[in-house]
């Protein structure tokens, strides 16, 4: 069993994701089989966690210290190692779980210092690594691993000049694509106001066509983006760019169809769609959308750390 890391409220969706059902889950997490497919919902999956218990801090802080030492006595640490400890969305388990970490950091570096000068606090990176991961799903008891999956979301800086906090979805998801806009590189962002999207691919030096009859605002008056008072669905590019940029609130399955006239044309090289699901079901939408797999095997789809009901989709 695993245990798999989610937004709260998202854990219904997360769970249907999976082989069969989880074994136990609670705000924000389950305990399960691995996913159908890469998971979507999934933030964080600890593999193979071993469990600990305890009523105080420091019980607890020293049981997970016992189990990386234990864990490391063959091991020899040449780099830096991820140090993640996260907790449930329960009323007080947060401040607690912080208290926790910063015992468990001071316990391992009391006895292993060197080894601790080389870690990073906070989540890993996109795919598989090795450190020590903890979860606490309540406050007496902790997941605890050597093994985890990132899923690549993360919580971004916000930017002033950006007009809409949607800025922050096009920013975390660079990370899951492992690539991000370039100077002098092309952009297509359809529907685009108040220009959030655009804005960010304009600070790096990209040149934005920004599609939408709405007007643009803040940051999306950058030199860098060019503003089109046109429908989005009916817009052709004079000539294939380097990224396709969509955020709009509409039909999810609209948006695949338009996504996949953009990729059967020819017309991007690169994309990140957002799908607002509302009151589709998540988990159909990520299957129709398996149908642009036949153009981007690459595609990637998850539940950002900034989405709400919505799935965003990079390749």
């Amino acid at each position: 069993m695993n245990l798999h890391v989610c937004q709260p409220g998202y854990e219904s969706f997360l769970a249907k994701e999976l082989i069969f059902p989880p074994e136990r889950s609670g705000p924000g997490w389950a305990l399960g089989p691995d996913g159908k497919t890469e998971l979507c919902f999934a933030h964080l999956s600890l593999i193979s966690p071993s469990e600990v218990t305890g009523k105080s801090v420091n019980a607890l802080a020293g049981a997970v210290a016992d189990y990386f030492t234990t864990s490391t006595k063959d091991e020899r640490f040449e780099g830096a190692w991820p140090l993640c400890l996260e907790a449930a969305g329960l009323p007080g388990l947060a401040r607690r779980a912080k208290t926790i970490e910063e015992e468990i950091s001071l316990k391992i570096k009391s006895r292993m210092s060197r080894v601790y000068k080389l870690a990073v606090p906070g989540r890993p990176a996109l795919g598989p690594s090795r450190g020590l991961f903890a979860y606490m799903p309540d406050f007496d008891h902790v997941l605890v691993s050597r093994e985890a999956l990132g899923g690549g979301q993360r919580r971004m800086a916000d930017d002033p000049q950006a007009p809409s906090r949607s800025y922050l979805k096009a920013e975390e998801a660079y990370g899951i694509l492992g690539r991000e806009p370039a100077a002098g590189e092309t952009v297509v962002d359809l529907g685009a106001a108040p220009g959030g999207w655009s804005y960010s691919a304009a600070r790096r030096g990209a040149l934005v066509t920004a599609v939408d009859n709405g007007p643009l605002k803040g940051g999306g008056l950058h030199p860098g983006i060019a503003p089109r008072a046109e429908d989005a669905f009916k817009f052709v590019p004079p000539s294939p760019v380097d990224w396709l940029f969509c955020d709009m609130v509409e039909d999810p399955e609209r948006i695949i169809a338009l996504t996949e006239r953009w990729l059967s044309e020819g017309w991007c090289r690169r994309l990140v769609v957002n799908l607002k699901f509302g009151r589709h079901d998540p988990l159909r939408l990520l299957d129709q959308a398996g149908i642009l797999r036949r153009r981007c095997p690459s595609l990637r789809a998850r539940h950002l750390f900034h989405d709400r009901e919505e799935l965003t989709l990079v390749a």
